[in-house]
């Protein structure tokens, strides 16, 4: 008798093996007023106005730069409320998707006669910045008078438990090969690349078939990556990609190359091509505490508690949750799911609450021997408990890149990646 194998599939992998659902129209949304680099805000409607899909509804400050805030459903302003720090204008959505007048495609002939200072206008006006969870303005970026030789899309996702970046490729490559041509116009840049772990051969099968069409008139390739963390990490990408290494503190730009987040690549093209803000984005909702992972295409400004419903809710008999916005190794615990999606949330991950006991450090230098950019964690935590400032900035701790390798390789399982991280904000 022969015995069919079947594969289970690991609660990391399921979000990325079923297919992505959609939820765009949720009741109301939640469109944040203020982000970590922008406190300040001037708001320029009030309750009751009617707003629409892409409109502008008012302007975040954030010291160095400016941001129009936009409205990502066509509805009615209801509130003006706080979550957790962040203060969030509510919108009913009356399910219409009525654009904003402004909202009009351009043509082919349009894009080809801009020059690089409109594309940048386009890249400031609708507000775009780092998807990957930096929330940095993209046009800042771009703007550079450094020579760009390559620019390369970051699509490695290499924390576990994330799909995000995988179901957008896998979905949109045309918009992703199209946002890369316009970046690289932009910069002036010869070449471009996108990395993708090999592992993921469904991926690499996709995007080479692309290369075969937009490598007509340019010099596109695939940098296919080993599958390990912290691969994403731009400096370690840079130098399996590339073969270029970029020392710690040196802007990549120095050495002509330049990095986007897949998300935030193909938000360029939907500026440029359709003016359009970032509305939508794909969204991993995953961990042990919920009963069935999904991969969701969903309308930023959505409540998490609305796309727990989604994935059937919690299991039964979980008690206390842990709720991080962001992958396990370098998310944020939130505490609560009463949380927003905004543009830069590339996942949800819901697990059982465990309290782990910290014991006393053994000295066995796992931190040491994993941390990524050679740094000396217990020694930067030991000074930090001395508040030891001399020491913490000798230790170089703002070189750490709060991966979280030091924690989670730690077999006393002391949150070292915290006092580091304590040990950078004790410098400034």
């Amino acid at each position: 008798m022969i015995s069919k194998a079947r594969k289970v599939l690991d609660i990391r992998e399921l979000a990325t093996e079923l297919p992505h659902i959609r939820y765009v129209d949720p009741e109301f949304v939640y469109i944040n007023l203020t982000t970590e680099r922008a406190k300040k805000y001037s708001l320029n409607v009030k309750k009751g106005d009617k707003v629409y899909l892409g409109q502008i509804i008012g302007e975040r400050d954030g010291g160095f730069f400016k941001q129009p805030i936009y409205s990502t459903v066509s509805g009615e302003v209801t509130d003006i409320t706080t979550k957790r720090h962040l203060e969030f204008v509510v919108i009913r959505n009356d399910y219409q998707d009525t654009y904003c007048e402004t909202i009009v495609d351009r043509s082919d002939a349009m894009i080809d006669a801009m020059s690089k200072a409109d594309m940048i206008d386009i890249i400031k006006n609708k507000s775009l910045v780092g998807l990957g969870g930096s929330a940095f303005p993209s046009y800042i970026k771009v703007n550079t008078d450094k020579e760009i030789e390559t620019v390369v899309i970051n699509a490695v996702e290499c924390e576990p438990y994330l799909s995000s970046d995988y179901r957008l490729v896998k979905d949109q490559p045309e918009q992703i090969f199209k946002g890369l041509k316009y970046l690289m116009r932009v910069l002036n840049a010869k070449r471009g690349m996108i990395a993708v772990k090999k592992t993921k051969k469904e991926l690499v099968e996709v995007l080479e078939r692309e290369v075969q069409r937009f490598n007509k008139d340019s010099d596109i390739s695939i940098a296919k990556l080993a599958d390990y963390y912290p691969q994403g990490w731009e400096i370690e990408m840079f130098k399996n990609a590339l073969g270029i290494k970029i020392p710690s503190g040196v802007l990549p730009m120095e050495y002509g190359v330049i990095a986007f987040n897949v998300s935030t690549c193909a938000s360029v093209y939907d500026a440029v091509k359709h003016n359009l803000p970032i509305t939508k984005r794909y969204l991993t909702v995953n961990g042990d505490a919920i009963n069935f992972p999904q991969s969701i295409r969903v309308r930023v400004g959505t409540n998490v508690r609305d796309l727990i419903k989604l994935c059937d809710g919690y299991k039964e008999g979980i008690e206390k949750i842990n709720v991080i916005l962001g992958g396990p190794m370098m998310g944020e615990a939130v505490g609560t799911d009463d949380v927003v999606v905004t543009p830069t949330t590339t996942s949800v991950l819901v697990f059982k609450d465990v309290d782990y006991h910290e014991e006393t450090c053994v000295r066995c230098a796992s931190c040491v021997l994993s941390c990524p950019v050679d740094i000396q964690p217990v020694q930067i935590m030991n000074a930090v408990k001395r508040n030891d400032k001399k020491s913490v900035e000798y230790l170089a701790a703002k070189k750490c890149i709060e991966c979280g390798l030091c924690a989670y390789v730690c077999t006393s399982k002391i949150h070292v990646t915290d006092y580091v991280r304590k040990g950078k904000q004790l410098i400034g």
